[in-house]
């Protein structure tokens, strides 16, 4: 990603803001319709007008989705007033929330890595009327 430093005051067109913070002009569109993002200013042709403010809040929604929060959780930590303003307490309560959420898949992947690894260990490879890993996979067998 470029640096946000590098954003003209005058305004971006969403084609750029794009640009600069990796983030699809559909997704744009959508986390303006979802009121993520503010809607920007527009021109009187029409076209959409970003400044620094909505680059900067873009490149946070887009950080905090690398990082697996919800929309709503981003939401959250935007309403608290973003990475400026939002009390840290406040913010490790969502992050600790999160935490556990990943916490819990993980464990998840873990039993079932253990069920795959040990149904493809039973599994010969050879043509038979059986095959455990079809077996795990059927619902009507299990």
């Amino acid at each position: 990603m470029r640096s946000i430093t590098n954003a003209r005051a005058e305004g971006l067109a969403i084609g750029k803001l794009s640009e600069l913070t990796d983030v699809k002009i559909e997704t744009i569109r959508y986390y303006e319709q979802i009121k993520l993002l503010p809607a920007p200013p527009r021109t009187a042709g029409g076209r959409r007008v970003y400044d620094p403010t909505h680059l900067r809040i873009l490149a946070f929604i887009r950080r905090s989705r690398e990082l697996g929060f919800s929309l709503d959780q981003v939401r959250a930590l935007l309403r608290l007033g973003g990475p400026e303003k939002a009390s840290c307490r406040q913010v490790r309560d969502i992050a600790t929330h999160h935490l556990g959420d990943i916490r819990a898949k993980i464990a998840d992947l873990r039993k079932l890595e253990k069920l795959l690894t040990k149904t493809v260990a039973q599994c010969t490879g050879t043509t038979a009327p059986e095959c455990p890993v079809l077996d795990v996979l059927d619902i009507r067998k299990s």
